[in-house]
């Protein structure tokens, strides 16, 4: 981030109570900020805007009913738990991107904001997920659902928000405080008032389906480019949802970057830009008032981007349903507990290297005559967390032995997937400029080493200060 809140200093402090430089440029930072709002609201506009405001945010019942007599207790009290759901309803303003009846969710996330206000998670659940759903009542025109086994985002189908908190619920076993739901032209909304997002695309896409021609490079999306880089699914990495999953993690973590900048907190009518997006693109349960927002937006006022963590619930595909994922234990049930009991995954033990898998980006070239190894490996890959760039073939075929290509940004990142793989020899690429690792797969491949159960590196993630241009 390259706001004055990461600067270095060598500043001297005035004594043993004084603030660190850093945190007094922080406070200045959030001074002028609220400075600036408060003129902005104190010449005659205060009471219209907040007004305003208020009656953007749409609110929708979820009662003690729908979500059961046997929720998990709230062990800590001052945190804060979020489910936060991507809707698909294409009627409306939404019509544009394919009509279909009832409505659906793309994106299943808990935001987990800790007791101190100083730290904050993002779990995402695969939606292709195989999980044990609860039976849920009939609300309005949904039937309700029956306790089945079946794929996680049945239950907003089935029974609406409710069914799904109540869902998410009980397979973690969080107490969950509130939710969020934004729909397409909501999620527009807020990246164009944030003035788009930075990405970087290895290569161009062409994806009518999503609506997104885009050139390779850095660039930044505006809210139409964004939803469309968001949703695309087979024109970009290995197609899968986990690839999407990763994508839309590392968009947030650009978009949060972005706004915690100093330029954009320090500009009144961007900060109210973003604001009424926002609060326009929502519908929250009702006691997620704007206040509220407001209040809990106040006190992470200090919050650093590194202190915020975007994490996947573990899993592995089904080995009894393709398509679908399972969630890998006890690693899913750590990171669950972690969440409910307010803690933190940064002081878990067992990470396996010095750079996580969840910020190496793998290019997979089959070196062999044998079809769909590339693909094959790339699920496995995925499943440990690597990101995957693109599968292809080697210009030649057949190549003896497993190589993996590295450029001189990549080499740190050799060890974390040399250590994944069985047998694997390495050699640099003096004239790589990217950090992305290319494997290829040559006649002696046998496969990943397996993944020990104390293996905690799925839990750790990535923070938002992760530079998906420097891969």
């Amino acid at each position: 981030m390259s706001s004055v809140v990461d600067a270095p200093t060598t500043e001297p402090t005035d004594g043993p109570g004084a603030q660190s430089p850093r945190r007094r440029r922080r406070w200045l930072r959030w001074t002028v900020a609220i400075t600036a709002a408060v003129v902005l609201l104190g010449a005659g506009t205060a009471v219209g805007v907040v007004a305003r405001l208020t009656g953007n945010v749409k609110h929708q019942d979820v009662t003690a009913d729908d979500l059961g007599a046997t929720r998990p207790p709230k062990v800590a009290g001052t945190a804060m738990n979020v489910l936060v759901v991507g809707s698909d309803q294409r009627d409306g303003k939404n019509a544009k991107y394919g009509q279909f009846a009832g409505e659906r969710t793309d994106t299943i996330m808990l935001v987990h904001v800790s007791s101190q206000r100083d730290n904050a998670m993002v779990i995402s659940f695969p939606r292709d997920s195989l999980v044990q759903l609860p039976a849920c009542r009939a609300t309005g025109a949904l039937p309700g659902q029956q306790a089945h086994l079946g794929m996680i985002n049945e239950s907003f189908n089935s029974g609406g928000i409710g069914c799904t908190w109540k869902t998410v619920e009980s397979l973690t076993r969080i107490h969950i405080d509130h939710f969020v739901k934004v729909d397409f032209t909501g999620f527009k909304g807020i990246v164009n008032a944030v003035g788009g997002v930075e990405v970087c695309l290895p290569e161009p896409i062409d994806d009518k389906k999503a609506l997104l021609h885009l050139s390779a490079g850095r660039q930044t999306l505006n809210g139409e480019q964004a939803l469309g880089y968001v949703r695309a699914r087979y024109s970009l990495g290995d197609g899968s949802d986990i690839g999407r999953i990763q994508r839309q993690q590392m968009f947030i973590a650009s978009m949060v970057k972005k706004v915690m900048s100093g330029e954009t907190l320090t500009d009144p009518a961007k900060l109210l830009g973003i604001l009424d997006a926002g609060t326009q693109a929502v519908t929250t349960d009702r006691e997620l008032t704007f206040g509220v927002m407001k209040d809990l937006a106040t006190s992470l006022q200090g919050i650093d981007a590194g202190r915020i963590r975007f994490i996947t619930t573990p899993w592995h595909y089904s080995l009894t349903q393709p398509g679908r994922v399972e969630w890998v234990q006890p690693q899913a049930g750590r990171l669950f507990q972690i969440v409910a009991k307010d803690q933190s995954v940064e002081g878990v033990k067992g990470g396996q290297a010095k750079v996580g898998r969840s910020k190496i980006q793998v290019e997979l070239r089959n070196g062999t005559w044998r079809s769909g190894l590339a693909t094959e490996a790339a699920a496995f890959l995925e499943q440990r967390g690597y990101h995957i760039a693109k599968i292809g073939d080697t210009a030649r075929k057949p190549q003896a032995k497993t190589t993996i290509l590295y450029g001189p940004n990549g080499e740190t990142r050799v060890p974390t997937l040399s250590g994944d793989v069985l047998r694997a020899t390495s050699r640099a690429v003096a004239g790589a400029r990217t950090s992305r690792l290319v494997l290829v797969i040559g006649n002696d491949w046998q496969g990943l080493k397996p993944l020990r159960t104390d293996d905690t590196e799925a839990i750790k993630g990535f923070d938002a200060t992760h530079d998906t241009c420097a891969t």
